[in-house]
């Protein structure tokens, strides 16, 4: 990837963006190159390099070690909340299905337009280099649960598949993230004790006409997994 001195977008924040994306790719797991190997590499200034690495530093994906240089966040996963990024970021990690069907509708959707008593849920199990990171549960109005079903479930991305194939189109998204214990069974397909705090996050989407889509509950491993929100103030 090269810097295109002719593109409006800051030198600064086009190596940021270069960077932040080689980081959720994998290319650099530990420490970053130096700002004298970054400014070789891309032929930029030592003010470009810093100010790139900083806004990577308060953003929290990476972090200054005091004579030792710069590295990727000791969280193993951030995710960006942004909905493509999510995408970007699952296609880094192993799935193991765990299972699929007709389940109860959580309460708190039962009454959505689309879904009822009833919807179909897949529960996957969600892995970082083979190592157990959440467990996720994906709920669908059950037409459409019963569609993706017959795809492998075992290595299908489930937003590439609804957009692509199925032609569902993502329009806007609500997401809370709280903390909770896990079962006794989803602590052992996680690895962990039932007295560890796992990060939850819940995932209502939506398409263009307004109708809910997917809801997603995901339960992380506070250890290997972070969120990163940027926000800006803008005059109105």
């Amino acid at each position: 990837m090269t810097l295109d001195i002719n593109n409006p977008i800051p030198l600064h924040v086009q190596l940021k963006n270069i960077l932040e994306e080689q980081i959720l790719k994998g290319q650099y797991k530990e420490k970053i190159p130096s700002e004298r190997e970054l400014m070789d590499m891309y032929g930029v200034s030592r003010s470009t390099v810093r100010e790139a690495v900083s806004v990577l530093v308060r953003e929290g994906i990476l972090e200054k070690r005091h004579g030792k240089g710069t590295f990727v966040s000791l969280k193993p996963v951030q995710e960006w909340l942004k909905m493509i990024s999510f995408t970007e970021t699952t296609k880094k990690m192993g799935i193991k299905l765990l299972d699929h069907g007709i389940a109860p509708t959580p309460t708190n959707i039962d009454n959505v337009n689309g879904f009822s008593n009833k919807s179909y849920r897949i529960k996957r199990l969600r892995l970082k280099d083979d190592e157990p990171l959440a467990i996720e549960l994906h709920y669908y109005p059950l037409t459409l649960g019963q569609t993706l079903a017959e795809y492998d479930l075992n290595t299908v991305i489930l937003y590439d598949t609804l957009e692509n194939d199925l032609d569902i189109n993502f329009w806007e998204a609500e997401q809370i993230i709280t903390c909770g214990h896990p079962t006794k069974e989803d602590a052992e397909y996680l690895g962990v004790s039932e007295n560890m705090c796992l990060l939850i996050t819940e995932r209502m989407i939506y398409n263009q006409e307004g109708n809910l889509t997917e809801y997603y509950k995901g339960y992380f491993r506070s250890d290997m997994y972070s969120f990163a929100m940027k926000m800006s103030r803008k005059n109105l």
